[in-house]
């Protein structure tokens, strides 16, 4: 428990202090790991039929039907993977685009682009889905909103050149070019036609987010706000005092000894830094070092 405590602390501390574009990341991750850990306990327990029945439950249905009783699937299906190579290309290409979208027109963008992409994507799959039953019952994956990511760069930056392992410093007009040019493919050969009419969909999103900016409709403002307003109720709950009347034991000790200052404490943290390094920080000393960073 101690093990699984601390790695909890550490993912948590890294999401506090990442950039976005990490923090997407690692969330992912996370996701794609616990998902798959699921699927490893069930399969040993002979329950394989049950974590499917489960997945789909946050996965995007083509039916409107069934996405009337699990309205919050338009927006888990993007974090889900299955396949780890699924998985390691899309985290790839979040990262190369996510970066440019974060230098170019700020981080607060990157975050707003990837969940409009990934509800562009999941309407456009609903929507192929009346017209051509044979794309699927069941969409997941981050692709959609990874191409939203691709179409902004692509707008923003198509002359950036990227270094690509093997291939050397490719331009992103390229690189989209080819990932748009695989999404044809499968959709001409009925090749989870339906994922790849998502990935178009995300695309097409991608697009018209930069045009609407440089029209001056910003789409990430209200994305924001939501977001902001959602973080700002948490952070209440979280730090909701409980309603306990302090021991006299306490009250007594409270009396001989006072806690350190602030000051005091983050003297303390930086001494031990210098003399253990950052990682002999327990995750309360790094949190308290995060929050005074920013004051």
């Amino acid at each position: 428990m101690s093990l699984l405590r601390s790695i909890w602390n550490d993912l948590m501390y890294t999401l506090r202090v990442s950039n976005i574009v990490t923090r997407l990341i690692v969330i992912n991750f996370a996701v794609w790991l616990m998902v798959n850990l699921i699927y490893g306990i069930l399969l040993l327990a002979s329950h394989a039929a049950a974590f499917e029945t489960g997945l789909h439950w946050f996965c995007m249905p083509a039916s409107l039907y069934t996405l009337l009783f699990q309205p919050w699937a338009p927006l888990t299906y993007m974090f889900l993977h299955l396949s780890l190579w699924h998985l390691i290309g899309n985290l790839i290409f979040m990262h190369m685009f996510g970066s440019i979208i974060s230098d170019l027109i700020g981080p607060r963008r990157v975050l707003p682009v990837y969940l409009l992409g990934g509800l562009a994507g999941a309407l456009a799959f609903m929507l192929s889905a009346q017209v051509v039953p044979s794309v699927g019952q069941y969409a997941l994956g981050a692709s959609g909103a990874v191409m939203a990511l691709a179409g902004a760069a692509l707008v923003l930056a198509p002359e950036y050149r990227v270094r690509l392992l093997l291939l050397g410093d490719i331009k992103v007009k390229y690189i989209v070019l080819v990932l748009l040019v695989f999404d044809l493919i499968g959709i001409a050969g009925h090749y989870n036609s339906g994922g790849h009419i998502a990935h178009l969909g995300g695309f097409a999103l991608g697009l018209l987010f930069v045009y609407a900016m440089n029209q001056g409709s910003d789409w990430s403002e209200p994305v924001n706000r939501g977001l902001d307003a959602v973080s700002g109720w948490l952070s209440r709950t979280e730090a909701r005092p409980r309603s306990r009347r302090p021991s006299p034991a306490s009250t007594r000790s409270s009396r001989v000894s006072e806690e350190p200052s602030f000051q005091e404490r983050l003297d303390a943290i930086l001494d031990k830094i210098k003399a253990s390094g950052l990682e002999s920080l327990t995750p309360e000393e790094k949190e308290f070092l995060y929050n005074a960073s920013k004051k």
